[in-house]
């Protein structure tokens, strides 16, 4: 072998091992960020009713704790659009670690919220409030991560690299809904009093864990080439340079790319969240036991982390839109048995109802990361990225518990309109995928915005 043959080789040699460092970067790092996230969702199922809103009929407190939960993907899009601005003109890799501080210390000062009973409203108000940085941190998070592994990968594997990033979101869950449930053994009264602020309480130690990893990696390749480029015309040009490049407004000139992709990815939020949320507080209210069915959640998306990567996979083989559709289609025909093993009040029948559930939802959630982030050119990417994600969110998860919630209510408790409601959210989006281009052949460094 030649020396220039023997460079080659080690430089590709070193570029995929920087790759699967940041690949393992990003995925710590959603992890951490998603059981901070997530964290709250258990919450807002099995205990803030009663901290925060006692004293009202139970599922009139358990729509008003939705509502806080709301909060936090309503500050979503606002983040993609903060930190993306900044992520595109600076690098992903500093608001990586701004997203993570600012996440890692709102979860904290959660845990530490005074409840109705000594704060009145003001404690509800407070839990908003921090929610609203969560959402703000979340909605930064994401978009870094998912670019630093899809700009890092080689083609024809950016589908599986991202999708280590949705893997968080699972693997975040498994961790938050463990520590939550190990301390819902605590007798009732001391669960409520102090025992589900402890894992909100230990974002401090996984702060400090997932800082020190995100120091460690690269920024990414296609971005400081991208930039390097620009620099370089600006300098051949003094008009252009003289005309300051606003991520946003480049995102915006293409209205049709992001209002495709945010409908597109509803209804995967959509369905991840009443999983999260209502589908625990319906097993809990048909009788099964609360912490049997948090174990179960938990164990279900442990499984279920494997097919995010599975989906990914398969999406750089087949494509990033049949795997979503199918996985749409599927979850559409599961609707109704699902409800009926939640019914059950038989643990391992909920296990079951969550494992199925969450292998179907993560085989169109593990694609969704490359899918959304190659709509967009480099120099928006981080903008565009987050926002159609985030505002996919917004639209899918924000509102859904709450409103699966009253119309479970309103309809008498029955699942029949919560069934048809979400089987029409999973229909918009895959009419909506069917209209937005299939990205997986772009090539990352010449898609324009």
């Amino acid at each position: 072998m030649s020396q220039i043959s023997q460079l080659q080789s080690m430089d590709v040699a070193t570029k995929r091992k920087e790759a699967r460092t940041v690949i393992a970067s990003s995925y710590l790092g959603s992890t951490i960020e998603y059981y901070d996230f997530l964290l709250y969702a258990t919450a807002a199922a099995v205990v803030f009713p009663k901290v925060f809103f006692s004293g009202m009929d139970d599922w009139v407190g358990v729509v008003a704790a939705y509502g806080t939960f709301a909060a936090g993907y309503v500050a979503r899009p606002l983040g993609g659009v903060i930190f993306g601005h900044f992520g595109d003109k600076l690098g992903r890799k500093g608001m990586l670690i701004v997203s993570m501080l600012v996440m890692g210390l709102a979860s904290a000062l959660i845990g530490l919220v005074p409840g109705a009973s000594v704060a009145g409203p003001w404690g509800a108000v407070m839990l908003v409030v921090l929610r609203v940085f969560q959402g703000i941190a979340v909605g930064g998070e994401w978009g870094g991560a998912a670019l630093m592994a899809l700009e890092h990968s080689e083609s024809g594997k950016r589908g599986f690299a991202a999708s280590f990033v949705n893997a968080g979101a699972p693997s975040g869950a498994v961790l938050g809904t463990l520590i939550m449930g190990a301390f819902s053994a605590l007798p009732n009264s001391q669960f409520l009093a102090w025992g589900w602020r402890v894992p909100f309480l230990l974002s401090f130690v996984l702060l400090a864990v997932g800082m020190f990893v995100r120091l460690k990696v690269s920024e990414s390749p296609i971005f400081k080439a991208a930039i390097e480029q620009e620099r370089v015309a600006r300098n051949a040009d003094n008009r252009a340079a003289a005309k300051p490049v606003i991520p946003l407004l480049q995102v915006l000139r293409r209205p049709r790319t992001l209002i495709f992709t945010m409908l597109a990815g509803a209804a995967g939020f959509a369905l991840q969240v009443v999983l999260a949320t209502f589908a625990v507080t319906f097993a809990v209210s048909k009788g099964a036991d609360r912490q049997g069915v948090l174990y179960a959640f938990a164990a279900a998306s442990f499984i279920s982390i494997a097919f995010v990567v599975l989906g990914g996979r398969l999406s750089d083989k087949l494509g990033r839109r049949p795997v979503m559709i199918g996985g749409l289609v599927l979850f559409i025909a599961y609707l109704i048995p699902m409800f009926q093993l939640l019914s059950s009040n038989n643990i391992l029948l909920v296990f079951v109802a969550f494992t199925i559930g969450l292998m179907i939802h993560s085989t169109l959630f593990g694609p969704l990361a490359a899918f959304v982030s190659e709509q967009f050119g480099t120099t928006s990417r981080y903008t565009g990225a987050s926002l159609g994600y985030q505002l996919a969110t917004l639209l899918g998860a924000g509102f859904t518990p709450g409103i699966v919630a009253q119309i479970f209510k309103d309809s008498g408790q029955n699942t029949g309109s919560v069934v048809f409601y979400l089987a029409a959210m999973s229909v918009v989006s895959i009419i909506f995928i069917l209209l937005t281009r299939e990205p997986k052949n772009n090539d990352l460094q010449t898609v324009r915005p």
